[in-house]
């Protein structure tokens, strides 16, 4: 059964603030790299670097995506190192979200390739490392997805159930992102009743942390019409989230109006992704907004490395080359915190980042002990 409100509220009052990136170390190619045996050893130590330096930032939780391909090829070995992943994750007091689907994935073209185990290629240049990505310019047919294969989809399916039961009671595992943008890569039509069932099959499990999916193209939620292509996908979402979460890359304003509509589901919020410094959507506005709000939030990216992601959507320059945009700023990064040498991209933005994760754990520390204090008191017999 789906979380009360104020079940998830209290939840949420419980932790700190959350706040952290979604993660994969910058000597990845793409999440089959993340997970998969050959080379993992090098990059867990790289992993480990990293969320030493996470933890020194301030921050305490990350989002991960789980590759199916990897649990399928590799099942017993995929298990074990998504095991110690956790730990290390706990070592340095960082919660994990797990993501256990997702529609935005490449497009299925004369460039796709599916999804195999070895060697992972790297294209310089590209956000994401790839020429035909599902932000690039390519992006015009829907992506393969595995739920379109009956077979594979009842595999996927049992991946969710094994991943989800075994972690249910766990403390390293903070939140259930159920399904990544779904309905995204075209395939609005396509995702609703698998949305449906993946938010069934989880519950299910009877996890004891919330469920979640992600609210991700926020101009359409705001406008009051019935033109919202994405709206059956989106009733989904708000009648089975236990929180509520929100993708954002825009700017300040545009957030602001975002987070006003979202209040009204009366709901804890998360943004899962943000931090697109050329589209204005930055640090030093929105890290402080977050705080204010109380809105956990996790940017896309930490270190820079072959996974590209400071470099723009090739998207982006296609429109911009044809003349549909002209307020992007080309000479930021869009994401990633840290330079390859683990230098700040703008120690500026470090420092802001430690202040507000200073303020807030001083907030959750004096909130603790007012609620100890008032549970200890004669009046609260």
């Amino acid at each position: 059964m789906r979380w009360s409100k104020e079940k998830a509220w209290e939840w949420y009052d419980s932790r700190p603030w959350l706040r952290g990136c979604n993660y994969m170390s910058a000597d990845c190619a793409n999440r089959v790299d993340q997970w998969q045996a050959l080379g993992f050893e090098e990059r867990f130590q790289t992993t480990e670097t990293e969320l030493a330096l996470m933890q020194k930032t301030g921050f305490n939780t990350v989002r991960l995506i789980p590759e199916y391909v990897v649990w399928k090829e590799e099942h017993d070995g995929f298990m074990e190192r998504f095991d110690r992943y956790l730990s290390l994750c706990a070592k340095y007091g960082i919660s994990c979200m797990i993501v256990l689907a997702n529609d935005c994935m490449p497009p299925k073209n004369e460039l796709w390739k599916k999804p195999f185990i070895g060697e992972q290629s790297v294209a310089w240049g590209y956000h994401g490392g790839k020429k035909s990505a599902q932000h690039s310019s390519f992006a015009g047919v829907a992506p393969h997805f595995y739920f379109d294969d009956p077979e594979e989809c009842e595999r996927y399916f049992d991946m969710v159930r094994e991943i989800v039961t075994t972690y249910r009671n766990d403390a390293r595992v903070c939140i259930w992102d159920v399904y990544n943008e779904p309905g995204a890569g075209r395939r609005t039509e396509i995702t609703p009743p698998i949305l449906q069932r993946m938010f069934d099959t989880v519950r299910a499990c009877e996890p004891s942390q919330p469920l979640t999916s992600a609210v991700w193209s926020c101009e359409h939620l705001l406008r009051k019409s019935d033109s919202n292509p994405h709206k059956q996908i989106e009733d989904i979402i708000f009648a089975n989230s236990d929180i509520i979460s929100y993708h954002y890359y825009g700017e300040y304003n545009t957030h602001v109006r975002i987070i006003k509509r979202l209040k009204e589901e009366g709901r804890p919020i998360v943004n899962t992704e943000w931090l697109g410094r050329i589209f204005h959507n930055d640090v030093f506005s929105l890290f402080p907004l977050f705080y204010l709000e109380k809105i956990g939030c996790y940017n896309w990216g930490f270190v820079a490395g072959k996974y590209q992601t400071y470099e723009p959507w090739d998207a982006t320059w296609s429109a911009y080359e044809r003349g549909e945009l002209e307020d992007v700023d080309f000479t930021k990064w869009f994401h990633d915190l840290y330079r390859p040498g683990h230098h700040p991209y703008d120690p500026k933005e470090i420092k802001l980042i430690r202040e507000f994760c200073d303020l807030a754990d001083n907030d959750h520390r004096e909130q603790t002990e007012k609620r100890k204090h008032i549970s200890e008191s004669p009046a609260a017999d």
